[in-house]
């Protein structure tokens, strides 16, 4: 078994990571650490056979394979770089580093200590993004010449805790938080990118963006429009896809963090499956059909981590991406000028 800890009882480490560890009788689940005490009190609760430490020092003494990184962004970098240093395996949360020359030195370093270096980009596994890819892959949209894909919430009354006071400097703001997955999916499903066009605003409360579209101009002629916002009093479809068979309309969220957080667990009966209210739509008009999404599955992450550390295959992740989807956050942020209204 694959001796892990969890760095951060947040939201990352608590809804995102040790459940899946848990659940995957290829890890277990050996330390959890945070300095915070009801996080540590929840923790020992939910998993009683976890040692809770509270630093990081404290962790790198034991005898452990991998580390899993959920703490606040600022911290991703020196925490992977200890890790690193001690021999362990290291997956990081988004984003995966503040900058890119940060996350460049990092994958040296993993590459010179000769262990396994991803990134959780778990949205890849968000059923309706498998469901896009599909799609695509089957040629029912033909040419995609438009990819608008959204996350959009209403949260008037800001962000909360660290992210409440982050700004760009610490990789606080919606572009670092949502914008990483939305920038990563567009990547994955239509390649490089040649140019970026970006509008990025603070409205509300905090001081990291909360208002943010970019528009991406990739190399084989597609266009991405991205939406990402906290103050959508009535938010936008998830995916709407033009190509120049069909169209794509998909709207509501993958239902796995409301059900993590709602205190599901993966393998329950119907986990990772959305009602029929949000299955899509595919056609165009007068002929289209509803689409049912396929099950969103971020264990998979972690089972196709286990094997690439079993055989020294490719990880799930390559950092190399997470690193191109922070340079194409920074040239974002080049042109943002004054974040204010």
């Amino acid at each position: 078994m694959i001796r892990t800890a969890v760095i951060g009882f947040g939201v990352a480490g608590r809804i995102f990571h040790a459940p899946f560890l848990a659940a995957d009788e290829n890890y277990s689940l050996d330390y959890i650490v945070t300095g915070n005490a009801e996080r540590a009190a929840q923790a020992r609760a939910e998993y009683p056979h976890a040692t809770v430490v509270a630093t990081p020092d404290e962790l790198f003494a034991r005898e452990l394979d991998l580390a899993v990184i959920g703490t606040p962004p600022p911290t991703h970098a020196g925490l992977a770089a200890e890790a690193l240093h001690h021999g362990l395996h290291v997956v990081v949360d988004k984003p995966f580093a503040v900058t890119s020359a940060q996350a460049e030195a990092l994958i040296e370093q993993a590459d010179l200590a000769g262990r396994m270096l991803t990134v959780f980009q778990n949205r890849r596994w968000d059923g309706d993004f498998r469901t896009l890819r599909r799609l695509l892959d089957d040629g029912e949209l033909g040419r995609v010449h438009t990819f608008e894909s959204r996350f959009e919430w209403w949260k008037p009354q800001g962000p909360r805790d660290w992210k409440a006071r982050a700004g760009a400097a610490d990789g606080g703001g919606i572009l670092y938080d949502l914008g990483t997955h939305l920038i990563d999916q567009a990547i994955q499903l239509f390649g490089p990118v040649a140019h970026v066009h970006a509008d990025v605003l603070r409205r509300g409360a905090g001081d990291g963006d909360d208002d943010t579209f970019l528009v991406l101009a990739h190399e084989n002629g597609t266009r991405s429009r991205l939406f990402m916002t906290g103050l959508a009093a009535l938010p936008g479809p998830r995916f709407h896809v033009l190509g120049d068979r069909a169209g794509y309309t998909k709207h509501g969220l993958d239902p796995q963090e409301d059900a993590l957080k709602n205190g599901a667990r993966p393998g329950d009966d119907g986990f990772g499956h959305e009602p029929r209210d949000n299955w899509g739509t595919l056609g165009v008009p007068g002929d289209t059909r509803r689409v049912e999404p396929e099950p969103g599955d971020y264990g998979e992450f972690y089972r196709l981590l286990a094997t690439a550390i079993a055989t020294g295959g490719a990880p799930p992740v390559d950092p190399r991406d997470a690193v191109d989807v922070l340079r194409i956050i920074e040239r974002a942020h080049a042109q943002k000028g004054d974040l204010s209204r």
